[in-house]
C-alpha cells in the first residue's frame, strides 16, 4: 500500500465507514385534501428514508392551525406512534428527510422550516443546495432580517415575507426568481400545497394522485408505499399549485434545457424507482453491462459490494457470462453511531457491516462492482478482506466515471483535496485500495447505460459536474470570500 496516499488521509477517515461514501440529498413528501395527510406523509418519508436519515419532520394544517412535529433521528423512530401522528390533524401536510448539506445537525435546521406571514403561515421543506445562499443571507441579515437557522432553506421564507406582491403565490415565485442552484420544494400555506423544480430540473420532484388528492414527492417508491398513482414528472422551472379547485401549473422562468443530476441514477433513488421515466434499476443494470464491455479482467466470479453495487454487478455479470455470487453478506443491522473507542475496535468496523462469503470468494479470481469510490478508504479494507478470505486475484469495478470535482448541489462530497480521483491516477488509486486491477466506467459509457450514443460536450443531458467539472449554474457563494459555513449558538442536545 503506498504509504503517501495513506497519510493523505486522516485516521479517522480511514476508519469512518460513513465518510467513505456519497451522503444522502433530502427527500420531500406533501399531500392535498386528504383525511389521513400526516399518516400518508409518514408513510411517504418512511419510503424516502435513504435520502437522509439525520432527522425528520411534518407539518400539517387543519383549515385553522398549523402543526409541527420535528425530529432528531429516524422516521421510524418517531414517526411510527400514533401518538406523534394524532397531534398533525388536518386534510394536507408536507414532510422532509434531511441529511445536512448546507448547516449543522441541530433542531432548529430540521424541516419543513415555517413562518407566519402577513399573507398566512408559510412551511417549506427543500431538497437541493441554493449556491447563492450565502451571499443572500448576509443582504438580509443587513436589511434587518433575523435568521434562526444555518439551512439555505430559510432564505427562502425570508426572501417570501420580504416581497410586496399581495398574492402568496406570486411572493413565492418573486423568492425562486432570486436563488440559484438545485432544489425541489414543497411548501404549504393554509390553502395550498405548492411544488416547485429549478430550471434545470437538477433535483427531482413528481406528482402522484392517491383518491382523488394530489400528491408531490421526491420519488416513485413513495407513491408505492401508499399504494398512489404516478401521474407526471414535475417538469423543470415548473411551480404547481394545488388547492381545493384542482391544480395549476406555472412557468414562471424562460426555457432552458432539463439537465437532472445523474446521480439519481448511479446511487441516489432507490432502485425501485421510475426516475424521467427510466427504471434506476434497469440503468444501474445497464451500467454493469457497460463497464464489463470496457474492462473485463479473467475472472471466476462477480461479487457485488451490497447493497449499492447490486444491480451493477447483475449486469456485469450477465454480459460478462462469469457467475454472480454474493460474496460479500452485508449487516442490516449496524447502527450509524456505533461507537468504536480504541483503533482495534475501528480496524474491525468494516467486518460489522461486510462480511466475507469465504465460499463463494476462496481460491479464486474475483471482480468486486461497486456503485462510485470516493476517498477509497472503505474500499482498500474490503480488498483486504476478500484477499483475508481467501481470493486469488481481486479486480475492483466501479460502475460510474471517477468522481474528481466536489457538488455545491445538495450532495455531501468531500472537498476536492480528499477526493482519491481528483488527485491520483488509476494507478496510484490501484495501488492504494491493494487491487490487482481497477478501471472505472467512462462518462461515454455512463450516457450509453442512460440511452445514448455518448455525452454530447455542446449540450450535455445531465448535471454530471462531478465527473466532468461542468456545472451548469452560477457558483456564487464558492467564488465569494466568505466562508462558505455559517455560525449558530450551540444548543444542548
Amino acid at each position: 500500500m503506498n504509504k503517501a496516499l495513506l497519510d493523505d488521509a486522516s485516521l479517522e477517515d480511514v476508519f469512518d465507514l460513513n465518510a467513505d461514501r456519497l451522503h444522502e440529498e433530502c427527500g420531500v413528501f406533501g399531500v392535498f385534501g386528504h383525511p389521513d395527510a400526516a399518516a400518508l406523509t409518514a408513510l411517504g418519508l418512511h419510503a424516502l428514508q435513504h435520502r437522509g436519515q439525520e432527522a425528520s419532520g411534518i407539518v400539517s394544517h387543519d383549515g385553522k392551525r398549523f402543526h409541527a412535529e420535528r425530529r432528531l433521528g429516524l422516521v421510524g423512530d418517531h414517526f411510527s406512534d400514533a401518538r406523534v401522528i394524532a397531534r398533525l390533524p388536518g386534510r394536507a401536510a408536507i414532510g422532509h428527510n434531511r441529511y445536512s448539506t448546507t448547516g449543522e445537525t441541530i433542531l432548529r435546521n430540521v424541516q419543513p422550516l415555517f413562518a407566519e406571514l402577513d399573507a398566512g403561515g408559510l412551511a417549506v421543506a427543500h431538497n437541493g443546495n441554493l449556491t447563492n445562499a450565502l451571499t443572500l443571507r448576509r443582504e438580509l441579515v443587513r436589511a434587518g432580517a433575523i435568521c434562526q437557522s444555518t439551512s439555505d432553506t430559510e432564505v427562502i421564507l425570508h426572501l417570501v415575507a420580504q416581497s410586496r406582491r399581495p398574492r402568496i403565490i406570486d411572493r413565492f415565485v418573486n423568492a425562486l426568481r432570486e436563488i440559484e442552484g438545485a432544489y425541489a420544494l414543497v411548501a404549504l400555506t393554509t390553502k395550498k400545497l405548492i411544488g416547485a423544480r429549478d430550471p434545470l430540473g437538477i433535483r427531482p420532484l413528481i406528482l402522484g394522485e392517491l383518491d382523488g388528492c394530489y400528491i408531490l414527492t421526491s420519488e416513485t417508491c413513495a407513491l408505492d408505499i401508499i399504494g398512489a398513482k404516478y401521474v407526471r414528472d414535475i417538469e423543470n422551472g415548473e411551480v404547481v399549485v394545488i388547492s381545493e379547485t384542482g391544480i395549476q401549473s406555472l412557468k414562471p422562468f424562460p426555457p432552458q434545457r432539463m439537465r437532472p443530476c445523474i446521480f439519481e441514477f448511479v446511487y441516489f433513488a432507490r432502485p425501485d424507482s421510475v426516475v424521467q421515466g427510466k427504471s434506476v434499476y434497469e440503468v444501474r443494470k445497464r451500467m454493469g453491462v457497460e463497464l464489463a464491455r470496457e474492462s473485463m479482467p479473467e475472472a471466476d466470479v462477480i461479487v457485488p459490494i451490497p447493497d449499492s453495487g447490486v444491480p451493477a454487478a447483475i449486469g456485469f455479470s450477465q454480459e460478462s457470462g462469469v457467475p454472480f455470487e454474493l460474496g460479500i453478506i452485508r449487516n442490516h443491522y449496524v447502527g450509524r453511531t456505533f461507537i468504536q473507542p480504541t483503533q482495534g475496535v475501528r480496524e474491525l468496523g468494516v467486518r460489522m457491516k461486510h462480511s466475507a462469503n469465504r465460499s463463494q470468494v476462496a481460491g479464486k479470481r474475483i471482480v468486486l462492482v461497486d456503485d462510485s469510490l470516493v476517498r477509497g478508504t472503505t474500499s482498500l479494507k474490503i480488498v483486504k478482506m476478500m484477499r483475508d478470505a481467501g481470493a486469488t486475484e481481486v479486480h475492483f469495478r466501479l460502475a460510474c466515471p471517477p468522481i474528481k470535482f466536489s457538488d455545491f448541489y445538495g450532495i455531501d462530497t468531500p472537498e476536492r483535496e480528499k477526493l482519491l480521483a481528483a488527485n491520483h491516477t488509476v494507478e496510484e488509486m490501484c495501488e492504494f485500495i491493494g487491487a490487482d486491477s481497477l478501471a472505472f466506467l467512462s462518462v461515454d459509457g455512463l450516457y450509453r447505460a442512460m440511452g445514448y450514443d455518448g455525452r454530447d460536450d455542446m449540450r450535455p443531458a445531465f448535471t454530471d459536474h462531478c465527473f466532468t467539472g461542468d456545472y451548469p449554474t452560477p457558483l456564487t457563494d464558492l467564488t465569494d470570500a466568505a466562508p462558505r459555513q455559517l455560525s449558530l449558538i450551540a444548543e444542548a442536545s
